[in-house]
């Protein structure tokens, strides 16, 4: 049976990028739909529910993606109540590039970092601006998931706030604390980790604030467009090593993300009744031993 890949996109038109990823990791057919919504969902999905016999769903799955996150999000619920019982089809969520850039980010941290906690050791410290965003949202969830202790950073405390209650309610003894733009030098002493995820092309980090980061070990930078997000970090660093610190840029992490994405598509066809969110592409590349 050929690899069928459903790919639905809440924006008006399906991302390119994540359709030539799909055909780069073997898809045989891709079914591009845009302008995906709660209320046109349905009949696409019994489509590649129906069609072909219960030995055969696996080989065809689901890609949902799109810019709006809250659509995506809402979509994918739908699309999870729609199945029952075994007569469904693996779904790979990643709006936006969000998921595997976060998973490419937490990746690159624990090459250097204790992430997990154990007994006599100290708690790894993570600090991370634009915490309020979708990448910035799941970087704080798989970390604080993880064991981590999680300052999300925004410009607005209430809407860090908001971010840190909705994590809580899904890691319930997650250790999380809300932080505004304006506290973050009287906290990044502490930090051991740093992870800049806010919109692109604004600096989040001043090289007078990265100075003050005495104890951190790896900052991370996901911004590809001039400023970088923390001064100092280049697109292109990989592991670079500058006194006490690993530096990551945005095309440091992006070879992992790729990799990660390339190894989901591939995964949506072993089975059908996988669903790939964040948490589940950080266990598939632990399972994996993904590297670069």
């Amino acid at each position: 049976m050929k690899k069928i890949l459903l790919q639905l996109d809440v924006d008006p038109q399906p991302c390119s990028f994540d359709a030539i990823t799909a055909i780069d990791a073997g898809t045989d057919t891709i079914l591009r739909h845009g302008n995906v919504s709660v209320d046109n969902v349905v009949p696409l999905v019994h489509g590649a529910m129906f069609t072909r016999g219960a030995h055969h769903l696996s080989s065809t799955g689901i890609f949902l993606g799109g810019k709006d996150v809250s659509k995506v999000e809402d979509v994918a619920s739908r699309i999870s109540e729609t199945f029952f019982d075994s007569t469904r089809v693996s779904v790979f969520l990643d709006p936006a590039g969000a998921n595997t850039t976060a998973v490419a980010a937490v990746i690159a941290a624990k090459r250097h970092i204790s992430l997990a906690t154990s007994e006599g050791m100290k708690t790894c410290d993570a600090m991370i601006l634009g915490g309020t965003g979708p990448v910035g949202q799941r970087v704080s969830r798989l970390l604080a998931n993880e064991g981590v202790r999680v300052r999300l950073v925004s410009r607005s405390l209430k809407r860090a706030s908001t971010c840190c209650q909705s994590i809580l309610q899904k890691i319930p003894n997650a250790h999380l604390e809300a932080t505004s733009e304006d506290m973050i030098e009287a906290v990044i002493g502490s930090a051991d980790l740093i992870i800049s995820a806010g919109k692109s092309g604004i600096r989040m980090l001043t090289a007078t604030q990265l100075s003050q980061a005495t104890s951190t070990k790896v900052c991370i930078d996901l911004n590809a467009i001039p400023p970088a997000g923390i001064d100092g970090v280049h697109t292109t660093d990989h592991a670079r090593h500058d006194g006490t610190k690993h530096f990551y840029g945005a095309l440091g992490v992006g070879g992992m993300k790729m990799k990660l994405h390339k190894v989901a598509i591939q995964q949506l066809f072993q089975t059908n009744d996988q669903w790939l969110d964040a948490e589940e592409l950080l266990v598939l590349s632990k399972r994996l031993m993904l590297s670069e």
